[in-house]
């Protein structure tokens, strides 16, 4: 008698290393899809920046045997939804569809992937349309101060370059160059084919395997530089009303063991509205109607971010109230204080589990990015073992190299943000 299948995600490898997830759950009509490349904007060189973002645009423009309204209409038809994304790591195409919609959805991102037309009229205007894009996300402070701050916090590197690009430098991408640039970018072995809901994992395997399977494996390419958080600050004044300011600190990566201590350690900061900032900054103070920490991590380095929107007289006694709460916290958090961040990020986990397009988003980057699936019971378990004495222990990574980024976005009176933050953080 066959043993029952034992529940959560399953993988397997194709011959020529694409690698292949499959999550099947119960109770669903629908599906998700998730076809994630290892690769982004952070492989570019200063020449080539924005061209990950550029190539996933042009493979929509037409793959395959389909024009670029075929292959939405085909997705549409069917039910399902199409969507892709760019990051400095990692490059993800996503199809939502209906329980039958497996086959369809695999054809069109495997030829999406490897089988774009490029063609160089269509490359022409899209370079035209992305250049819209850099200029409105240029005109949105709330987008440009992000911009700002991690350019400052990872200067001449290419985590500090914007995933857009610039109109300069997509000009040199003709259709030559970006199809060599598609091969490495999407190469077999850097590949992860993702899929949650209703999914027959025997019908999957076969399905993925003769549009997946067929592609040769690339050669081997050098990893990217080794990122280091450099600090430094960005003020930019503007004629706005109110002031955006994001505040950076180094933080573990991904793969490090302080890593679920710097999640749980910006959710008791800043992650809710019984967090640190909001109660001080926003509640008692008034200083600030928006204000938010997040904890963003990379293969080898990441940040603790706060960003916040105050009126601009108030930026810099802002920015005192960051440093302050930043050093309480590291020194004296509460065990009710702890217990209940660590709930809250352990919910925000197990809802993200019942998006099936979360499920096999994480699926794949979490291969990526550490080889393995780690599960929603493993991941909460690291969560509840953070300790007090765990986050004293970020102290070291966070103030030790008395380097930080403040960016500020924003009339004359919130240019003092940076230096106020910075000596109330390192007095």
């Amino acid at each position: 008698m066959t043993p029952p299948r034992a529940p959560g995600p399953r993988r397997h490898q194709l011959g020529n290393g694409v690698t292949l997830v499959c999550d099947p759950a119960a109770g669903f009509e629908t599906l998700a899809v998730s076809v994630v490349a290892g690769r982004g904007a952070r492989w570019e060189d200063p020449a080539r920046g924005g061209w990950s973002h550029l190539l996933e645009h042009m493979v929509f423009k037409g793959a395959g045997s389909r024009s670029a309204r075929e292959i939405v209409e085909a997705i549409e038809a069917d039910g399902g939804q199409l969507n892709a994304a760019t990051g400095h790591e990692r490059t993800s195409f996503q199809v939502r569809a209906l329980s039958g919609g497996l086959p369809l959805a695999l054809d069109v991102i495997s030829d999406l992937i490897f089988r774009p037309t490029l063609d160089p009229e269509d490359l022409a205007r899209e370079k035209l349309v992305v250049g819209q894009e850099i200029a409105e996300a240029a005109d949105t402070p709330d987008d440009q101060v992000f911009e700002q701050a991690q350019a400052a916090a990872f200067r001449d590197q290419a985590l500090g370059r914007p995933i857009l690009g610039s109109v300069a430098g997509l000009g040199p991408a003709d259709s030559g160059a970006l199809e060599v640039w598609r091969a490495a970018l999407y190469a077999p072995d850097r590949l992860v084919v993702s899929v949650a809901g209703a999914v027959d994992e025997d019908q999957f395997l076969k399905l993925a395997d003769s549009v997946f399977g067929r592609e040769p494996p690339a050669s081997p390419e050098p990893a990217p530089e080794a990122a280091a958080f450099t600090g430094g600050h960005a003020p930019e004044r503007r004629r706005l009303e109110q002031a955006h300011l994001v505040f950076l600190l180094p933080a573990p990566g991904v793969a490090d063991p302080a890593y679920w201590a710097a999640r749980v350690f910006a959710e008791a900061l800043g992650g809710g509205m019984s967090s640190r900032l909001f109660q001080e900054a926003r509640e008692r103070l008034g200083l600030a109607y928006a204000i938010d920490a997040y904890a963003e991590a990379y293969a080898d380095a990441g940040v603790l971010g706060v960003y916040a929107g105050c009126s601009p007289a108030d930026a810099g006694q802002l920015g005192e109230v960051v440093a302050r709460e930043v050093r309480a916290l590291l020194q004296d958090v509460t065990p009710s204080e702890l217990a209940r961040s660590k709930a809250q990020l352990k919910a925000s986990l197990f809802m993200s589990r019942e998006s099936l397009a979360a499920r096999a988003e994480q699926a794949a980057a979490q291969i990526l990015s550490l080889g393995g699936i780690q599960s929603a019971a493993a991941m909460a378990a690291a969560i509840d073992a953070v300790t007090v004495a765990d986050f004293a222990a970020l102290t070291p990574l966070l103030l030790g190299p008395g380097r930080s980024t403040v960016s500020v976005l924003g009339p004359k009176p919130a240019m003092d943000a940076p230096a106020r933050f910075e000596a109330a953080l390192f007095a």
